[in-house]
């Protein structure tokens, strides 16, 4: 969770002085969510961004729940938006170039539904927005693999414990070698070749 930017009632900080409800919301799945997090972070227009688990049958579930496989969450990030700075096509811009749409039910070293990648739409515009970014992609013939990314409508979203929030600032040397050593990054300019 970027917390720097956001305050303990969810109000921007004078960075841009946003009440909650203006600005725009976004949930993306993309592996293990400190590396979808970071990632997202660098996005100009991002007020705050929160790691979570969504779409899962049981509330409020623990890491070590999710983590077995049974509860059928998803490791996600919720992103609060300035919309008057960025918008949900452009994130979703962002978001394509960070994940692996070929492979399904992982993302890089990590396996299992948990860590599958998806977009999950807060309305029927971004539904759209979702989709046509999909099929353009399918349609720009750059893969010959279907693309297994999932779009879904958003369900509750649990925030993480606190110790996975902002991981890769609280902890930059053991997020370094997880990504590399998941090799992440390797991955990525495989797929995407620098976009």
């Amino acid at each position: 969770m970027n917390t720097q930017k956001i305050d303990a009632e969810g109000m921007a900080t004078a960075d841009s002085q946003l009440a909650h409800s203006e600005m725009g919301i976004a949930t993306f799945a993309g592996g293990c969510f400190w590396c979808t997090e970071a990632d997202f972070d660098k996005v100009p227009g991002v007020l705050s961004t929160t790691s979570g688990y969504i779409r899962g049958a049981i509330i409020n579930p623990t890491y070590e729940q999710v983590s077995s496989g049974k509860t059928g969450h998803i490791e996600a990030v919720q992103i609060r938006f300035d919309p008057a700075k960025t918008n949900f096509s452009k994130l979703l811009v962002a978001y394509w170039p960070t994940i692996d749409p070929l492979t399904s039910n992982r993302q890089f070293c990590d396996g299992g539904l948990q860590y599958r990648s998806a977009i999950f739409y807060h309305d029927s515009d971004q539904k759209k927005k979702a989709e046509a970014s999909k099929a353009a992609l399918v349609a720009s013939g750059r893969f010959s693999e279907p693309i297994v990314t999932e779009i879904w409508p958003a369900t509750a979203f649990y925030q993480a414990e606190e110790y996975h929030q902002d991981y890769y600032t609280k902890n930059p040397m053991r997020y370094a070698f997880y990504r590399s050593s998941c090799a992440r990054d390797v991955r990525l300019e495989e797929v995407w070749g620098g976009k």
